[in-house]
């Protein structure tokens, strides 16, 4: 059996401790919570909630804090706890569920599949925070009716101060825009209507 030479042992132990101490601490994880809102008695019997776009820079694990003055601001160990896409619409699914306590709402990518009555699409074209800290929904909405030619189409803007200046201030703002798009989605979706 051979001896490795001290200076290479040290080397290696150098190394080792070095990589060692760059290994970053796990990440956090966060998720949106739905937010309660104003009941409508009317809608149709099931509405289908189609996959929801993103845009492309808001497609990652990291939360994206910020997306001003031409820079994105990537928040390295501050993630989603699952996908942006999938948990906007589990979260959207649930809040129009409240909102339409008439309609049965379904999410497109889960396992049950129905003949729907109303179909809704959502391009997401924001969701971060702006210059002075406000976070930003934009969003693109289409309901297409099953007895209808014409999707009704409508875009949105929100903008939420967050409760604080942390991450988890920015998540639940994120959460309060959300819930104020399933506001002004319900009636729409409700009468056929455009919002206001």
């Amino acid at each position: 059996m051979t001896k490795m030479p001290r200076q290479l042992f040290i080397a290696t132990l150098g190394l080792t401790v070095a990589l060692g101490g760059c290994a970053s601490p796990s990440p956090q994880l966060y998720t949106i919570a739905p937010v309660s809102g104003a009941e409508h008695k009317a809608g149709p019997a099931v509405i289908v909630l189609q996959q929801i776009s993103l845009a492309r820079y808001l497609e990652r694990q990291q939360i994206v804090r910020s997306s001003e003055g031409y820079k994105l601001d990537v928040l390295e160990n501050d993630w989603w706890g699952e996908p942006l896409s999938a948990m906007l619409s589990r979260v959207l699914v649930e809040e129009l569920s409240q909102r339409l306590p008439q309609s049965t709402v379904l999410g497109e990518s889960g396992a049950v599949s129905v003949s729907p009555d109303a179909t809704v699409e959502l391009n997401i074209l924001r969701l971060d925070q702006d210059a002075a800290g406000h976070v930003i929904l934009q969003a693109q909405a289409s309901i297409n009716y099953k007895d209808q030619e014409a999707p009704r189409l409508q875009s949105f803007r929100f903008s939420v101060p967050p409760s604080g200046s942390d991450v988890q201030g920015e998540v639940a703002a994120i959460s309060v825009a959300l819930g104020q798009l399933a506001d002004k989605l319900a009636p729409i979706i409700a009468t056929g209507r455009t919002a206001r």
